[in-house]
Parts: structure tokens; sequence; C-alpha cells
């Protein structure tokens, strides 16, 4: 540690939101940059505790009070491969990651935790500016060639460490560009999407094949792909959107998230065609619209603020569970992550346009007017049992002429690829994998991400990544891999 006394002379001072009317009017990065030495001072209040939850925290176990300190003396060069040696894309998880790593540091039992993720994307981002991160191709080839199908962080992370291992990796994407959600359903004002293409970049100058518009399944066959290919990894995410069965639902103007988000971002690219990735080449846009967004977790908190700087006339959010507490309950004690009440830079922005977010409410039924939305009924939930209870007499109707449905994902798709390869699921729809070796019930097929264990945080996204790369190393070469083992299995969350 670079200074015993740190955490007693300084206060937390994490970066701020730029105001919410200078926020709305672009889709640029919407948080302050901190001076170098203010992220110094911050990081000096990482303390010598002796056993570092903070690492525990963290689904990748980043050496965070090693590049803590690292910061603290100025050395960022070697802050930077420190984090590089656990994590693939800091740039990614520094912005968008609700870092549960800062939920379990151990100065956060009494006082505010240390700004790890302050940290993180400080060292990333110099790196950059600095040109320190260039491509690290291989030295020496296996001969063996892998398949990775889907290009979200996932695949992206799983790729670069079996590239590194010296395999041929062929990242295989339906999409016309890799990135997954955090290229096409991460909004650009939360993370701009040229990070994310500046990593790809580095990925294929090391040595990764990018095989963009080829939806496996489709374009195509699983017998194809096993005729070319030594191993394949599954890294299609959770893509199966929760969908709401409940009349009107048929009517025109109500859209799945991830319908929606991708136009966004595409816009911001300059694409002409921002619906080229819409199943039916539909354009959906918030201007002028009366928006109701149904999900209240970070996907729904996505479209309130696209919808906003879209110009939508309204927003409004409702969301089926109850408030969370304001502080931690008592069933949930540090380090654990602390599920309390939250308000995203977008909730706050909605709230400064009159919206607000409608807990323990539930939506019966959708009203058109020549086949399109124009309303909803709701109705009030009461949980006071743990179960939600209708409130007689609390149905309320709403006007809206866009509904956006951001109540999570299900899953993998199972048409098409999946049902080709004749994996088994687990109970929860997801590829069922070996604990230890994450190799499907098909021999020399593999699954990482959120098609293995559901929808998650890029956090795990990324160390799911790396440990089947690491899985799938040892499986070609008949021996131990000399890729780091990310402790997946020991966290709770």
């Amino acid at each position: 540690m670079g200074d015993p006394t740190g955490f007693m002379k300084h206060t937390r001072q994490a970066p701020k939101y730029l105001p919410a009317e200078v926020r709305l009017a672009s889709h640029e990065e919407h948080i302050e940059t901190l001076p170098e030495q203010t992220v110094k001072i911050q990081a000096s209040r990482c303390m010598d505790c002796g056993v570092p939850f903070c690492m525990s925290g963290c689904p990748l176990g980043n050496l965070i009070p090693e590049w803590n300190d690292q910061v603290f003396r100025g050395r960022w060069q070697e802050a930077l491969k420190a984090l590089h040696a656990t994590n693939n894309f800091p740039e990614f998880t520094g912005r968008i990651c609700p870092a549960p790593c800062e939920n379990s540091c151990v100065l956060g039992i009494n006082e505010p935790a240390v700004t790890i993720k302050l940290h993180e994307v400080s060292i990333v981002d110099k790196g950059f500016a600095e040109g320190w991160i260039k491509p690290e191709p291989p030295t020496v080839r296996s001969g063996k060639r892998v398949a990775v199908v889907g290009g979200g962080p996932a695949g992206l992370a799983c790729a670069q460490q079996l590239n590194r291992a010296g395999h041929q990796v062929t990242v295989l994407e339906k999409s016309d560009r890799a990135g997954g959600l955090v290229m096409y359903g991460i909004p650009h004002y939360k993370l701009r999407k040229e990070k994310v293409q500046r990593r790809i970049d580095l990925l294929a100058a090391e040595g990764v094949a990018f095989r963009y518009s080829c939806h496996v399944g489709v374009d195509v066959t699983w017998a194809e792909l096993k005729s070319q290919y030594d191993a394949v990894v599954i890294a299609t995410g959770a893509e199966q959107p929760r969908d709401l069965a409940v009349p009107g639902r048929e009517l025109d103007g109500i859209h799945a998230a991830m319908e929606f988000l991708p136009q966004s971002n595409r816009a911001n690219w300059g694409d002409e065609d921002v619906a080229a990735l819409h199943p039916k080449k539909r354009r959906i846009w918030a201007d002028g619209r009366t928006v109701i967004v149904i999900g209240g977790g970070d996907t729904g908190s996505d479209c309130i603020g696209t919808s906003l700087r879209q110009g939508a006339r309204s927003v409004e959010n409702f969301e089926l569970l109850p408030a969370p507490p304001e502080e931690r309950a008592t069933n949930n004690p540090w380090p654990q992550y602390a599920r309390i009440k939250r308000v995203s830079s977008s909730v706050d922005e909605m709230q400064t346009r009159g919206g607000k977010v409608h807990y323990s409410l539930a939506t019966k039924r959708f009203h058109g007017k020549d086949g399109k939305v124009a309303g909803l009924t709701t109705v009030e939930l009461d949980w006071s049992t743990g179960k939600p209870v209708e409130k007689p007499g609390s149905e309320r109707e709403w006007s809206c002429d866009l509904v956006l449905l951001a109540m999570g994902f299900l899953g993998p798709r199972k048409a098409g690829f999946l049902e080709q390869v004749g994996v088994a699921l687990d109970e929860r729809g997801n590829v069922k994998t070996d604990a230890a070796t994450r190799m499907s019930s098909v021999p020399g097929v593999f699954a990482a991400g959120d098609a293995r264990r559901g929808q998650s945080l890029v956090v795990w996204a990324i160390a799911e990544g790396r440990e089947v790369a690491r899985c799938v190393d040892e499986w070609l070469m008949k021996r131990p891999s000399l890729l780091p083992a990310v402790r997946i299995e020991q966290f709770a969350y």
C-alpha cells in the first residue's frame, strides 16, 4: 500500500455526472474526468486490510490493491500490466460495470468505499492515450482451429485468450459488427462505440479472425462448423427476451428493448440504415412519442435515456417489484452486493422531465386504435406476503404510443444453431456444461457467458470467456493450460 493513513486523510471523491440537461443534449459520455492527481489521492485510500474482499467481490479476481498502490505511486504502466492480467477489457468494465468490488471494499464497512472503478478506467484510458496498449500476436501457432460463435464480451475474451495460447480463432458474429450488447445494447452515452471497436481492431491485429453477418445455424450449418474446426465455443448470449403475454400485445408500437436500442447506436455511428438488425427492418424512434418503459433494470434505464435523447414527449417507467430499501437489509450484509435503491443517470434525467419509476405495478392489457397502441391498463401489487397480490380497485389507464419491454432475458435462442448441435439445456434453458471443463453434452462444444449462466454482468461475461478458453486449451492440447484460471465458482453473485 502506498499511504498507510490515506483512508483517514482523504474522503471519497468519485466522478460526478454532468447536469441532466447537458447530458440530454447529446449522446456523448456524460461523466466528468478527474485530474490525475485526484485519482492518485483517491488510490491512496486503499487500506492495508489484510484480506482484500474487493478481489472476491469481482468475478474477475482483479488485483485491485496492487494496481491501487501503483496508481498512487504514479507507476501507470505497471498498473496497466496488473489490470490486464485479469481483465481483457477494463475500458468496458470501468464504464458500465456496477462495481461489486466497491460493495466488498473493507473500508466500505463504515466509510465510503475506495473509488476502484475510477482507478480502473483511469489506468486503461491512460494506457491508450500513451500508446502503451498495442497488438500482441502469439509467436507460435498450435495448428488448432477454434470457432467462437458470438462476438460479445464473453466471446471476445475467449477469442483473445485462445489466440494468446497459439490457436487460430475465428469469431462468427451474426451482426455486422462485433461487441454484442456492449456494441448494440449499451447506449453511446455510457460507452462510446469507438472504444469498443478499438479493442476489436486490436484483437484482429493480434490474429483473431472475424466473420460478420454470419448467422450460425442459417448461413453456416453445424455440420459445416464441425468439419472445419477442432473445437466450438457457444457464446451467443441470452438473447431471448421475456415477453408480456397480455391482451393487446400484438398492437403496433410495442417492442422489445433490443429491437429499439441498437437503432440508436447505429444512428450514432452514422449508419444510413438504422433498422438493419430489426427482423422486419422497421425503424423504431421515440421522437415526439409518449413512451412507457416496462422493466426497471439496466436495460430499462437504457431505454429511458435513449428515448429522452431522441426527443420523447414524455417517459414513464413501470417496475413489477417493490422499491428496494434505502439501506442494506439485515439479510444482505457486507461484503455482498448491496441490494439498495439506486438512481441511474437515465432515471434522474426522466425525473427532471416529470417522469418517474412506478413500483409494484403490473400491466394488465394494452389498448389500441387502428392497430396501433394507444394506452394500457395497470394494477397495483401488494408484496407484503412475499408474493404479488393485486390490490382491488387500483386499476389505472395510461396513454402511450410507444411501449418498450425491458423485462430481462430467458436464455439463448433455441431455434436454429442450438437445435442443430443438440446440446443439453439446464432447468433455466441455458446451455448445460460440466462445471470443471465447461464442455457441453456434445464433445468438443463448450459454452460461456450468458448462454451458459443466463443474463448477467459484463464482468461475468469476461470471466466466463477467460475460463472457457483455458478449458478449451487443455482439451485441445491434452495437458494443463498455461492460461490463467478464473475462480468463477467461488463467487456467490
